[in-house]
């Protein structure tokens, strides 16, 4: 079992997603990447030390929300509607602050959202390529986790729209799909699914995680919500494709779970496969 952890922590660390800020540099016209000159070791003032973090695990911040506006402030963004062209006249200073990475592997657009200022995120996301939008911290979220985990609806919009990988685990295994199904965000699952081709959508519903609560791994959204047991996002989920017989760590279908049936269930005879199928259609036919 260990040895398998070790596999998944080594491919997670293949797919990382790290490399936009040097894409976010090249539109500047920034040939060597420069030492940053934000300063963010201020205090952290947003979450209660009880809580989990959020640029180190869900909960916390590692700037604060006067030092972030200023950051922000002191570039030229004017307003969302900048055009790149004019991406590439920033100044020296202005490209430093932006392609700050802090030693939690946040960006600024990870900072911005944990700070819930939805204004700054939105403004990034239109100047920021998707590359960028994608980076993930040490803790493998994206901003659209972040964003999910947080309910910020009109930010998880503006990332889906610029075309933010769905696809991105952290690391717990989740996507952004689990967190808001995790946490009942319906809005946030549906702003993610709303207008995404099924094709590029099924690989997001069979996604499963491993490390998930109370040993219950390998969990598709579908199970989180069922589990949940939040009509609308089950609901939302079968409409999209999503499988009910995709079977956790301990052999639980989503199915087994709607039926308030936990424990791992026995081979099965061709009776049971019959009352199987069955309940499986009336299943469907309840939450659709």
């Amino acid at each position: 079992m260990a040895s398998d952890d070790c596999r998944k922590d080594d491919l997670q660390e293949e797919n990382r997603t790290d490399s936009g800020i040097e894409s976010f540099r090249s539109i500047c016209k920034s040939e060597e990447p420069r030492e940053p000159s934000a300063d963010f070791s201020g205090p952290r003032d947003k979450f209660t030390a009880g809580e989990e973090r959020l640029d180190s695990a869900y909960g916390s911040s590692s700037i604060t929300v006067d030092s972030l506006i200023d950051i922000v402030e002191d570039c030229t963004l004017s307003s969302v509607q900048e055009d790149q062209a004019e991406i590439s006249e920033l100044s020296e200073q202005d490209e430093n602050l932006l392609t700050t990475i802090t030693e939690d592997g946040d960006t600024i657009l990870h900072l911005a959202i944990i700070h819930e200022d939805e204004f700054i995120a939105k403004q990034l996301i239109q100047i920021f390529p998707k590359e960028v939008l994608d980076i993930q911290n040490n803790l493998y979220q994206s901003p659209l986790h972040l964003a999910t985990y947080l309910n910020l609806t009109d930010v998880v919009k503006s990332l889906v729209e610029k075309g933010a990988s769905l696809g991105l685990q952290d690391q717990d295994g989740n996507t952004a799909l689990h967190v808001a199904c995790q946490h009942g965000q319906t809005v946030c699952a549906t702003e993610m699914t709303r207008e995404v081709s099924p094709s590029k959508l099924a690989p997001v519903l069979e996604t499963q995680n491993w490390r998930g609560r109370n040993q219950r791994q390998n969990s598709s959204s579908l199970h989180l919500a069922v589990e949940l047991r939040d009509i609308s996002s089950v609901k939302l989920l079968l409409g999209r494709g999503a499988n009910v017989d995709a079977a956790m760590f301990n052999g639980c279908t989503p199915l087994h779970l709607a039926s308030g049936d936990r424990t791992p269930p026995s081979p099965p005879s061709s009776a049971s496969l019959a009352r199987h199928n069955a309940a499986k259609w009336r299943t469907r036919r309840h939450w659709i």
